[in-house]
C-alpha cells in the first residue's frame, strides 16, 4: 500500500511552471539543481550526506516558510528543514523534497529585564551567547559553537551548563511554528499545550519552527573552565579522577571525559602532536572563587601534557571543540546513556583509544544529572533524564577511501561499551542507521505513543519526514 511514509523517493515531478509560481510568492531566492547557488544550499557539516532536494527555498522570513510548506503540501513534497545544517544526520537534506533553507535567519534579541531571548531559526550558539552574554547570561547550549540552536533545541540539547540549569528544550517558554497544513501557531504552556510539549526534545517532526523565545540564565561573561591532557598510558589514571570528580561535583560543575588523539595546538608539546591521549574538560558556572576550588583536584593532577584550566571568557570556551569540527568532514556517530562509568568499562574505553584510526575521532563522555535529572520525566519530550552520562563516538575523517575503517572502528567501540549502558540513546547523536527500535530507546515507549499521537494530529500525512522520524499514530 502506496502511504505517506512510502513515498519519499518517489514524490512526482515539479512541473516548471509550479516552481515558477512558488518562486514569485517568495521574498528570497528559490534554487532548482543545476542553478547557481544550489550546491552551496546543499553543503552541510556531515560531508558523508549527499542528498538532492528538488527545490530549495532560501527563506528570508515566516511568510516566505508558510508559502513554502502550502507548496510541498499541496504538491505532496516531503519538506526538509535547514537551521544550522550541523547535524549527523543530515537532516538539512532530503532527497526529492523541498527544502526551506533558514540558515539566513539568525538574528537573537534580548530582553535583559525579563530574563529572555528570542532567536531565529537559522542562529546558531555563537550568535546566541555573543547576545545573551552582553548581559553575563545564556541558554543551556552544546560544546560546539557552530550548532544551530533550532535542532539542537527540538531535540533536547545539552552542555556544559545543563547540570546547572537544565536542558536548553527546558529553557524554552514558547515558540512559533508552521505546521503541515501552511498555518503559522504560536506554542506556549497556554497556547497549543500539547504541540509545546513535543517540540521541547520531540525533534523536527512537527513543522518548521520559526522562533524560539528562552528564559536565560546568569552566567559569565567569565568562568573557570578549560582541559587538561595526559598521555594515554595514564588513562586509568585519568578515568579514576573523571569519577572522583563527578561523585563529588555540585550542580554547577560539568566535567567531560575526552579520549582521542592529541591536537596540534600551541598548548600541546610538539612531540605529542597527534598520540593517542586522555583528557578531562570542565567547565564551573558560578563564581570564580567556587570554580577553583572545584578544579583543585585536576589542578593538582600530576603528569599532565598541557593543563589550560583558568578563568577565561564563556564564549571562548564555548569555542574551544569548534576547529575539531568543520563544514565538510566525513562524520559517523555513535552513542548510549550511562548510569555509571564502571572501572569495568575502562579496558574497552583505553583499548579503542590506542587504536583510533582518524587524528579527527574521539570518545566524548559529559556528565548529565543534576538539574537536568530533577525535572519530571513526564514535563517535557526529553527522553532518558535519569541517565547520569552520555558517551558519544565521535569519528571524523576526510578521505572516503576511509570510510570502512573509520566504520568499523566507531561500531566496534559502541559495542564495546555497550554492555555497560542502559539502553538509551540521545536523539541528536543518532546516526541515519539506528532503526525505530533505536528511536524508541530515545524517548520510552509511553513518550513515543505519545509523540506519535501528537504529530497525527499536526503532521498526518508525515510532510516533515527528513527528520529522526516519528511516524504519525495508525500508520504503518
Amino acid at each position: 500500500m502506496d502511504t505517506p511514509l512510502a513515498r519519499s523517493n518517489t514524490v512526482p515531478p515539479i512541473e516548471p511552471a509550479a516552481a515558477e509560481a512558488l518562486a514569485a510568492t517568495l521574498h528570497a531566492p528559490l534554487y532548482r539543481p543545476g542553478e547557481e547557488g544550489f550546491d552551496s544550499c546543499c553543503h552541510i557539516w556531515n560531508g558523508m550526506i549527499e542528498r538532492r532536494p528538488a527545490l530549495v527555498a532560501r527563506c528570508s522570513g515566516t511568510a516566505d516558510i508558510a508559502a513554502g510548506v502550502r507548496f510541498a503540501r499541496d504538491h505532496e513534497l516531503p519538506v526538509a528543514v535547514r537551521g544550522g545544517g550541523h547535524n549527523v544526520c543530515g537532516h538539512a537534506l532530503g532527497d526529492n523534497g523541498l527544502m526551506l533553507d533558514l540558515s539566513g535567519l539568525r538574528a537573537v534579541y534580548v530582553e535583559p529585564r525579563a530574563g529572555r531571548a528570542r532567536v531565529e531559526p537559522g542562529a546558531t550558539w555563537r550568535d546566541l551567547d555573543r547576545e545573551t552574554q552582553l548581559f553575563g547570561r545564556i541558554v543551556p547550549g552544546g560544546i560546539v559553537s557552530a550548532t544551530g540552536v533550532a535542532g539542537f533545541t527540538l531535540g533536547g540539547g545539552f552542555g556544559w551548563s545543563t547540570r546547572a540549569h537544565g536542558y536548553a528544550a527546558d529553557r524554552l517558554v514558547s515558540a512559533d511554528i508552521v505546521t503541515a497544513d501552511g498555518e503559522v501557531r504560536h506554542a506556549d504552556a497556554e497556547a497549543e499545550p500539547e504541540l509545546f510539549w513535543a517540540l521541547r526534545g520531540g525533534g523536527g517532526n512537527f513543522g518548521a519552527v520559526t522562533s524560539f523565545e528562552f528564559e536565560t540564565r546568569p552566567l559569565g561573561p567569565t568562568a573557570m573552565a578549560g582541559l587538561a591532557l595526559w598521555p594515554l598510558d595514564r588513562a586509568g589514571a585519568v578515568l579514576d579522577l573523571f569519577r572522583e570528580i563527578t561523585a563529588a561535583a555540585s550542580e554547577q560543575f560539568c566535567a567531560m571525559l575526552v579520549l582521542r588523539r592529541a591536537p596540534p595546538l600551541p598548548a600541546v608539546p610538539k612531540e605529542m602532536h597527534g598520540a593517542p591521549v586522555a583528557g578531562i574538560a570542565a567547565c564551573h558556572v558560578g563564581s570564580i572563587a567556587d570554580g577553583d576550588a572545584a578544579m583543585t583536584p585536576l589542578k593538582q593532577a600530576r603528569g599532565k601534557i598541557t593543563d589550560t584550566i583558568a578563568p577565561k571568557p564563556f564564549t571562548a570556551f564555548q569555542q574551544m571543540f569548534d576547529a575539531g569540527q568543520p563544514f565538510g568532514r566525513r562524520n559517523y556517530w555513535k552513542s548510549d546513556y550511562f548510569d555509571a562509568v564502571p572501572p569495568a568499562m575502562d579496558e574497552a574505553l583505553i583499548a579503542y583509544a590506542a587504536d583510533i584510526p582518524s587524528p579527527h575521532s574521539a570518545l566524548l563522555c559529559m556528565h548529565l544529572g543534576g538539574a537536568a535529572k530533577r525535572v519530571d520525566s513526564g514535563a517535557t519530550a526529553v527522553g532518558n533524564r535519569g541517565a547520569e552520562f552520555v558517551a558519544n563516538i565521535q569519528s571524523a575523517w576526510e578521505d572516503p577511501a576511509e570510510d570502512d575503517r573509520n566504520l568499523a572502528w566507531t561500531r566496534g567501540y559502541w559495542e564495546a561499551l555497550r554492555p555497560h549502558s542502559n539502553g538509551g540513546v540521545y536523539v541528536n547523536f543518532m546516526s541515519g542507521d539506528e532503526g525505530e527500535a533505536r528511536l524508541r530507546a530515545a524517548y520510552g515507549d509511553e513518550t513515543f505513543r505519545h509523540l506519535a499521537a501528537i504529530k497525527a494530529r499536526y503532521d498526518p500525512d508525515n510532510l516533515f519526514r527528513f527528520n529522526q522520524n516519528i511516524p504519525p499514530a495508525g500508520r504503518v
